[in-house]
């Protein structure tokens, strides 16, 4: 006979706080995952990763908008800010700004970061990678 009554109420009790305490730890664990310890990023292994992003994007004093907006100046600029592009509504009204956190959500996985926007780019899994780029966008 097992140490406690296994009764019906008593055993719905015992799963529930069982199922909870598991509900509990699975949210600590992806708080935990989703807030990783920030990287050391290494500006010219970014630029060597920007050659990626460069087809679309440009940098530096005389970039402009092309097929994607310049991302001079892109780190404390608002989102579908600059004048020499045509963002997509999504990203018109994303009404974020493009901090360091923000911009490595985004460039993880664009279409989840910002559901209906245009970038055509299926993102970065790589989290050194991702801190290479925006040490090297803090340099332009």
């Amino acid at each position: 006979m097992p140490a406690f009554p296994m009764t019906s109420p008593f055993l719905f009790r015992y799963l529930f706080s069982l199922a909870s305490a598991g509900l509990l730890l699975t949210h600590a664990a992806i708080t935990h995952a989703a807030a990783p310890a920030a990287l050391t990023g290494n500006a010219e292994a970014g630029k060597a990763a920007f050659r990626k992003c460069a087809s679309c994007h440009q940098v530096g004093p005389s970039a402009r908008g092309g097929f994607g907006p310049k991302l001079t100046g892109v780190i404390g600029r608002k989102a579908g800010a600059t004048t020499d592009f045509k963002y997509s509504a999504a990203m018109k009204n994303a009404n974020i700004v493009w901090t360091e956190q923000n911009l490595a959500g985004f460039l993880k996985a664009p279409s989840d970061f910002i559901p209906g926007n245009n970038m055509r780019f299926w993102g970065i899994g790589n989290a050194q990678q991702v801190a290479d780029l925006l040490a090297y966008l803090r340099t332009q």
